[in-house]
């Protein structure tokens, strides 16, 4: 363990060649190293392991690999630092070089950091070509230098981290989730500190509709602006953009659209001009100040063409996805709450609290045999032996719920109804439980309520008005052990004959059956 500031390194990543890179010039610097290195593997499919040469010497022993929700870089790094228990959690993306000292002046500007400082961040170079111009590419890349509060590089105190609540998983995407942080932090009391550790951001290769792609984070502008007021940009440094103009230039092409298709022609001709003359001004202002080869002119014609209505597209969904993204509690980030101190005599030999404020279980595998995507109550058939595992946590006045992953709604192989209908009969046989919560999303869906992400267990721990942090999820599975993780809850996986040797391995508490994991829960206690 490193004398000092105790720090965890959190990396979330989707399996790029650069993470390789990462790695190495951290294993190559001097100074001390995090305790633990976090590799956060959201990758939708893993075929292959995510080092598949093995982490470097130096690091080997540090390097933890924790399944990532596959809910955007938010969820990732909130999957991260809740599996952390040090001081301060620092973040970089894994397509950054640190410098041979980062390390060491990583640990200088925590050793530095007052009470009052919740975060630190490091200074980012996105190395150049020095004997041309820029292309817009390059341009846009350069502009992470000066943008602030960045998650390519910054430290948050973990306590802070829980006060907050965590990155907000409602920004799906890497654009605005590190700059809403920031502003809760900000708002919360604290200071985020400018550090003199930096790495470098080279410019990675992207295609030629790059920033068409980008145009998507417009939508999370009209959520910024929703959670932090008209002036959220000035707080949070950030520039404020073309969207006016992109908005005229594109109400000029749906002019000339309209006015074509009502036989209006010179309300068409005006919008023609109009939607010609914004075009046309955007060209040039990107195309003067790049290379202006051929390449280049051709990609700034193009895009140019096309991006403003992206824009305005985005920002308009946005708009419209407004209040039910308000609304959506279960992966807005949630404040902790206080709990009081516990002594030894109140936890296990493993940290944990004795007696969970409420016990969450899996459906399908935990508490009834699998039958995929069952629709019909007469099928229903509970494991043996669960019945009087759950009377007993029930005569201990334990809190129950079911949290249950339902993917055939979203193939079309079950309707709600149907699994509401197979849910009630699991109770007449099983005995009452609390809130029953399932995912109706498919595995492509991107939610944040899918097992392994956390949506689940934070919606019925609401439900029950308990801490996530002192439930217990037990599931058959590794994307339950996974969730409980994500959200700060402790999970116990009871493996039946579908569960990989992996995840039996990589669980932190295994039973052989779910009276086991009641005797574990209740202190062996009958």
């Amino acid at each position: 363990m490193n004398a000092g500031p105790r720090a965890d390194l959190i990396i979330p990543t989707v399996g790029r060649p650069s993470l390789r890179e990462l790695l190495a010039a951290l294993a190559a610097g001097s100074g001390p190293l995090p305790g633990r290195i976090l590799l956060v593997d959201d990758r939708r499919e893993p075929e292959w392991p995510l080092l598949p040469e093995g982490p470097p010497p130096r690091l080997e022993k540090r390097i933890e690999v924790l399944r990532g929700p596959v809910a955007g870089p938010a969820a990732a790094r909130n999957v991260g630092w809740r599996s952390s228990g040090a001081e301060w959690i620092v973040f970089l993306d894994d397509d950054v070089i640190p410098g041979l000292d980062w390390s060491a002046r990583l640990f200088g500007d925590l050793a530095k950091s007052a009470p009052g400082v919740g975060g630190s961040e490091g200074r980012l170079r996105v190395p150049l070509p020095p004997d041309r111009r820029l292309t817009d590419w390059e341009r846009n890349v350069k502009g992470l230098e000066t943008a602030r509060w960045i998650t390519a590089d910054i430290v948050y105190r973990r306590s802070v981290l829980e006060e907050v609540g965590g990155f907000d998983e409602r920004f799906p995407r890497a654009y605005r989730e590190d700059a809403d942080l920031g502003l809760r932090v900000i708002a919360a009391g604290y200071r985020i500190e400018c550090g003199q550790r930096s790495c470098a951001h080279p410019v990675r290769h992207a295609g030629r509709l790059v920033s068409i792609d980008l145009q998507a984070g417009n939508a999370d502008d009209v959520l910024m602006r929703a959670l932090h007021g008209p002036d959220w940009r000035e707080r949070a440094g950030v520039p404020a953009g073309r969207r006016p103009l992109h908005l005229a230039t594109t109400a000029a092409g749906a002019l000339a659209l309209l006015g074509s298709i009502a036989g209006r022609w010179r309300l068409a001709a005006l919008g023609l001009l109009g939607w010609l003359a914004g075009t046309a001004e955007f060209t040039w202002t990107r195309t003067a100040a790049g290379p202006r080869t051929r390449e280049e002119v051709s990609t700034m014609v193009l895009t140019s063409a096309v991006l403003p209505a992206a824009a305005t597209g985005y920002w308009l969904l946005g708009l419209a996805r407004r209040r039910s993204l308000l609304e959506d509690t279960r992966r807005a980030p949630r404040p902790k709450k206080k709990t009081p101190e516990i002594s030894a005599a109140d936890t296990s030999g493993n940290g944990h609290v004795e007696h969970p404020e409420a016990i969450l279980l899996d459906r399908d595998g935990t508490l009834v045999v699998d039958v995929p995507y069952n629709g019909d109550p007469e099928r229903v058939e509970p494991v043996p032996g669960v019945r009087g595992a759950l009377d007993r946590l029930r005569r201990a006045g334990v809190p129950l719920a079911v949290v249950s992953n339902q993917s055939g709604i979203a193939r079309g192989f079950l309707t709600r109804e149907q699994v509401e209908a197979v849910n009630e009969r699991v109770e007449e046989m099983l005995g009452p439980f609390g809130p029953w919560a399932f995912c109706p999303h498919g595995p492509d869906d991107g939610c944040g309520c899918r097992k392994p992400a956390p949506g689940l267990v934070f919606r019925v721990a609401e439900e029950l008005g308990v801490d996530p942090a002192r439930c217990v999820l037990i599931g058959d599975i590794g994307s339950d052990v996974e969730a409980a993780r994500a959200a700060g809850a402790r999970g116990v996986l009871v493996p039946t004959g579908r569960t990989r040797r992996e995840e039996i391995e990589a669980a932190p508490e295994v039973t052989s059956n779910l009276d086991a994991a009641v005797d574990l829960l209740l202190g062996h206690g009958r």
